[in-house]
């Protein structure tokens, strides 16, 4: 239970100082609202500090605009100053629950990440079919999770860890911030996980899941029957409605080990795993794209290297080397293997 000085340490400048370090990473700092910031930063800083200390502090408008990778999104971003305050409190969040959050919870968090969320849950799957001789999937995505979560759940469940009054009322300004959700906050994927954590707890303490992973609302969990999967499925179910207040969509399914799993960007095997169709299909359209405007010289070949790369460095974590060749040998200026990894991830012999 946290009972330390959560606001003092929000309200403290020199902090406030990191926090606007973290705003201006890459290529945020070329932006035209952050030059302007900038400008006078200490100023801009200091009236921060000062509405923080006051309590006078309150969100401006958001800027609003859609994302179309991987799906379409609408984003509602925060202001600068507002993005110092809110990555101000992302990291007290994280200090908070650091301790709180279960190890299969693998977003947002530090040393976790997608593709330790992928190597979980194979490995699940083949200690299922080791010690069962067969297994069933249980596939969870949550009906539009960020849009759907409720303000005043959030706010019910924080009051359960923190005891800051003036922490909890600061959090609150976000909380019921409008428009919501706001899918551009640094403080988002902190109140995400936390009403995910919810799920976590009850399936892993109260249900005895131990093969169960959850990566932000896509949750795959691992059963011997396919008996224990209607009923945990059920259960799960019922206690999301109930406490959470929302509901699995019809992407939610059960199906036996042998079928594979897509999830987290991968179709997954206990044997192997492949880069998903989706995907493949997505790389293919964006290569022959930017090899035309390659060509044409309105791109530069580091800006195709660039997109190629991201994508390979997903890919390697796979058994898709013959893919990846196929949809690169033609652009002979795309290296496809690594120095260091081999595809499926596992490091080079040397």
């Amino acid at each position: 239970m946290s009972k330390f000085p959560l606001y003092e340490k929000l309200c403290d400048y020199e902090f406030l100082k990191i926090s606007y370090k973290q705003t201006q990473i890459g290529e945020r700092k070329y932006r035209k609202e952050a030059i302007i910031f900038d400008m006078a930063r200490e100023r801009n800083l200091v009236k921060l500090w000062r509405e923080l200390k006051n309590e006078t502090y309150q969100p401006q408008p958001y800027i609003s605009f859609k994302v179309y990778e991987p799906k379409e999104r609408e984003i509602n971003a925060p202001r600068i100053r507002d993005k110092i305050v809110q990555y101000a409190a992302h990291q007290i969040l994280f200090d908070v629950y650091k301790d709180v959050f279960i190890k299969n919870s693998y977003a947002c968090l530090v040393n976790k990440g997608v593709h330790k969320a992928v190597d979980a849950l194979q490995h699940n799957m083949r200690l299922c079919k080791w010690q069962y001789g067969t297994g069933w999937i249980i596939k969870i995505d949550v009906r539009k999770y960020f849009y759907s979560i409720q303000p005043s759940i959030i706010d019910k469940l924080i009051q359960k860890k923190i005891k800051d009054e003036k922490f909890l009322n600061f959090l609150r300004k976000i909380i019921y911030s409008y428009p919501y959700p706001p899918l551009g906050n640094a403080t988002s994927q902190d109140f995400a996980n936390i009403v995910g954590n919810e799920i976590d707890q009850y399936a892993t303490r109260f249900l005895g899941l131990k093969w169960y992973i959850r990566y932000m609302d896509d949750i795959v969990v691992v059963v011997p029957t396919k008996e224990q999967a209607q009923e945990t499925l059920s259960k799960l179910n019922t206690f999301v409605e109930e406490r959470l207040q929302l509901e699995f969509n019809q992407k939610t399914k059960i199906f036996p080990i042998e079928q594979g799993v897509n999830a987290y960007g991968f179709k997954i095997y206990t044997t192997h795993r492949l880069v998903r169709n989706s995907s493949k299909a997505s790389m293919k359209r964006k290569i022959k794209a930017m090899d035309r405007k390659l060509k044409d010289g309105t791109i530069k070949e580091r800006d195709v290297l660039q997109s190629v790369n991201s994508w390979l460095g997903h890919a390697r974590h796979s058994n898709s080397y013959n893919l990846a060749n196929k949809i690169f040998t033609k652009y002979d200026y795309v290296k496809i293997e690594h120095p260091k990894y081999n595809f499926g991830g596992n490091p080079k012999d040397t």
